[in-house]
């Protein structure tokens, strides 16, 4: 079974008697009913689950009940001799999006308290975008990715100790010995490869075959493409989410990386927000990454967000390297001279960082040019750049120079994210090496700042 850092959480919330109802959000194929099962199946004696997309495609017992007591009756008719009180019984409401009255309901099923609760949904931005009712505070809503590079790790035999040993030379600054270096970039490298969508993990550690691995993410980008057909329901919407969600990853080749609108179409005159509904299926649906363009960093970043400027990453660097390499695993293993793995590094560093609690910016500036990725650093109320480099020209970066010398932003500091072992800083630039993005988590507000 592999291991998720949600389940922790998971089970705390569990044991913890909240009276909120937590629903894991996420994208399909992430795990999410999964790690649900485990935990809840193990803390409680009645285990029922309830799939909602299975329950359209087959009786249809659920879809059309809109009162408690319509859902109590019906809930005993499949599984009554497994429910007891709300101590003993967990129901586990599964694809909770696909019938979305069910949301509106949540906040009563929380009230009455008949038995515990929780809910997972892969397309929960788009379906609460059409619930007239949100229960906003009778639910807990968390969000959930495939596999960071830290659980892959921990998928490939990775301690304890050994985690917590790189941990802390993140923490000090500090290099691996060159073994270390070696064995830990070679892991990050096969993870460029696989990602960290469940079925493609363990058919990797199953097969170890990149072909099996690929025949799996296919079907998962096909999935993902049925699921824009299933949902938006104007036919022009459908073909337009599958145009730009294919359109990711040749835009990741591009200098600028960025959506552009005329492209969608092959329109000159198309404006980017005519284009709004179907970038936030992609992004709500967990499908894809949004990283906005900033001109004018000001800590927090979202009030300084440029609207008309987008990147989007596809949310899984396998999906990525599936598409750009296929079967050939030489590009990123072998590092091929000829073969420019910028859009690869830039793609799972985006992954890694959401993952993490960051909300993701870059800066755009005309004059001065772009730097991949701006952070909020909550606890020193600042702005942090990171650039990120696949190649030897790594200490080459004009624009995070440009961006650190402007006296009117207030940041002093930043990371260039590289292949080398070495870490050292100079001119106010911090050098590590690239798989250390597995601890950059969100930095936290000291606890004796909470009380005022």
């Amino acid at each position: 079974m592999l291991y998720r850092k949600i389940s922790s959480e998971i089970e705390a919330y569990l044991r913890s008697g909240n009276g909120k109802i937590m629903v894991v959000e996420g994208a399909r194929q992430v795990g999410k009913s999964y790690i649900i099962r485990e935990v809840g199946s193990r803390l409680y004696k009645n285990f029922v689950e309830v799939n909602f997309v299975k329950d359209d495609e087959t009786k249809g017992l659920f879809r059309d009940i809109h009162g408690l007591e319509e859902f109590y009756m019906t809930l005993s008719m499949v599984a009554g001799g497994k429910l007891g009180d709300k101590f003993d019984t967990l129901i586990f409401l599964d694809e909770i999006q696909h019938y979305p009255q069910y949301l509106t309901m949540l906040k009563f099923l929380q009230e009455e308290g008949k038995f515990t609760y929780i809910a997972s949904g892969s397309l929960l931005g788009i379906a609460l975008r059409n619930t007239t009712s949100i229960p906003v505070g009778s639910i807990i809503r968390r969000q959930m990715y495939q596999l960071d590079f830290e659980e892959w790790l921990i998928a490939e035999g990775w301690g304890k100790e050994a985690l917590d040993y790189v941990r802390d030379c993140y923490r000090r600054q500090v290099s691996l010995t060159e073994a270390q270096h070696v064995n830990l970039l070679g892991e990050f490298k096969k993870y460029l490869l696989v990602g960290g969508l469940p079925d493609a993990v363990n058919t990797y550690l199953e097969t170890h075959n990149i072909v099996r691995v690929r025949e799996v993410q296919e079907n998962i980008r096909n999935l993902y493409k049925e699921d824009a057909a299933k949902y938006e329901k104007e036919s022009s919407k459908k073909l337009l989410v599958r145009r730009i969600y294919d359109m990711i990853v040749s835009q990741m080749e591009n200098k600028k990386k960025r959506i552009v609108a005329k492209n969608i179409r092959d329109r000159k005159g198309d404006r980017f927000e005519w284009f709004a509904e179907e970038f936030e299926y992609l992004v709500s649906s967990g499908i894809a990454l949004d990283v906005h363009a900033i001109s004018n960093p000001k800590y927090p970043l979202s009030e300084s967000v440029h609207k008309n400027l987008l990147k989007l990453y596809l949310n899984d660097v396998g999906m990525l390297t599936c598409r750009l390499y296929e079967y050939n695993i030489a590009p990123v293993m072998k590092d091929e001279r000829s073969i420019n793995l910028g859009s690869v590094y830039e793609s799972v560093v985006a992954q890694e960082l959401k993952a993490h609690g960051h909300d993701l910016f870059y800066y755009d500036n005309a004059k001065n040019g772009e730097v991949d990725y701006l952070v909020n650093n909550v606890a020193g109320m600042t702005v942090l750049p990171i650039e990120v480099k696949s190649g030897k020209d790594f200490t080459s970066h004009k624009a995070l120079d440009r961006f650190l010398a402007n006296k009117g932003y207030h940041i002093s500091s930043g990371i260039v994210l590289d292949n080398e072992r070495e870490v050292y800083a100079k001119n106010n630039i911090t050098y590590m090496p690239i798989y250390y993005v597995m601890c950059m988590e969100r930095a936290e507000i000291p606890k004796e700042n909470y009380i005022f």
